[in-house]
């Protein structure tokens, strides 16, 4: 039999402590105590460390026949490809997660499991919900339906993240950056990735498994991440500044756009085709003239979800960028860690040899900077031409 499991790299106590709340879950279906479960659960860790793959596996554990998350039987499997009646996965589209869509979720996970086990309710990026959402939230927390499980994914349980409010309320499972070295096992063993390639992708990505698979087989990841690397040999004056910036955020944005766009014509396509689009029947005209503010709206979360996509990627990129300039400090340290980009090597030695460590420093602390005001809604191109200017003065 397979395990649900299985796919949480480097979290062995983590596992071992789902694994006991789920048995003492099916003990309260069988009504025992359950000692070891609760009704709320907080997922925290830096990003690829697993937390939403800990909740989804957590959840099919729950839903397992056999109380094990044995990953074979009906519960473990619809679970885990997310077509389980009594599972919802919340991934939001856009930015935030919005009051209306959290009080619907709220009311049907109140609702009895129609499989008789659990309902489960699990909320991706917890971190995007919106004050009035967070309290939507907390009510149900504090008044919690008999049989329902609330799984929230957060980077960390700090206030910025996560109210303290809703923290007090959840058991928290904190999840580490998994090493290279188990994601590179689990990329050969798994996804039979050259032992080499797996071994260089999962140093790349930092820990990141998803993105370790993505830079091991899609040559179009490679080829971003290279030009990412490119940007300090770039910055030669205030106009090649300038060009950077522009290059980082095109690049963004087309790797946002490609993720998309298959997601968003199909959406239109399946709501156009609801609305009665290519119909010949009496009123099929006037019907899909009267749909105009149901596309309307699509297209403002489609916008929206694009949105959230551009910034993510540019986030990645800003990560690969901070772990070149990492190398180099820990050259000029003579820091006895292995470096995060083995392929630019020689350019941050070479780096290291015109730089100070001061300026290395100040170098990654713009990165850092720019990251935050990103994510506090800087206009990006406003933030990343800032930071351009600031590495190229060092």
């Amino acid at each position: 039999m397979s395990d649900v499991f299985a796919d949480l790299v480097g979290q062995d106590e983590a596992v071992e402590t789902l694994r006991r709340a789920a048995e003492a879950g099916a003990a309260v279906l069988s009504g025992g105590t359950g000692g070891g479960m609760t009704h709320a659960w907080i997922f925290t860790g830096p990003p690829g460390s697993g937390r939403s793959v800990a909740a989804r596996a957590f959840a099919a554990a729950l839903q397992c026949r056999y109380g094990t998350g044995c990953g074979d039987c009906p519960g473990c499997h619809t679970t885990l490809t997310g077509t389980h009646a009594d599972v919802r996965f919340v991934v939001p589209e856009g930015l935030s997660i919005g009051v209306s869509e959290m009080r619907a979720l709220v009311l049907r996970a109140a609702s009895a499991p129609s499989g008789g086990r659990w309902q489960v309710l699990v909320i991706e990026d917890a971190d995007r919900l919106t004050e009035a959402a967070g309290n939507a939230l907390l009510k149900a927390i504090e008044e919690p339906p008999p049989r329902t499980v609330f799984l929230l994914c957060t980077p960390s349980t700090h206030p910025d993240d996560i109210s303290v409010t809703i923290r007090s309320r959840c058991r928290v499972v904190p999840l580490r950056q998994p090493p290279a070295s188990a994601v590179a096992t689990v990329l050969a063993a798994r996804d039979g990735v050259a032992e080499d390639v797996a071994q260089w992708a999962a140093a790349a990505a930092q820990g990141h498994v998803g993105r370790a698979k993505r830079l091991a087989r899609d040559p179009e990841a490679r080829k971003r991440r290279e030009a990412v690397l490119a940007v300090p040999r770039r910055l030669t004056g205030v106009g090649a500044c300038f060009d950077a910036a522009s290059a980082l955020i095109e690049a963004a944005e087309a790797e946002a756009e490609a993720a998309v766009a298959e997601t968003d014509a199909a959406e239109r396509s399946a709501l156009e085709t609801a609305l009665g689009a290519g119909g010949t029947g009496r009123g099929a005209a006037g019907a899909i003239r009267g749909a105009a503010g149901q596309l309307k709206d699509l297209e403002r979360r489609q916008k929206s979800r694009a949105t959230r996509a551009q910034r993510d990627a540019l986030d990645r990129a800003l990560v690969d960028l901070a772990g070149f300039y990492r190398d180099v400090l820990t050259v000029k340290l003579g820091a006895p860690v292995s470096p995060v980009h083995t392929d630019t090597a020689p350019l941050a030695s070479a780096a290291a040899e015109r730089w100070t460590a001061e300026s290395t420093l100040r170098r990654l602390e713009a990165i850092l900077a720019c990251r935050d005001a990103i994510e506090a809604n800087v206009k990006p191109r406003i933030a990343v031409e800032s930071m351009m200017l600031a590495l190229w003065r060092g």
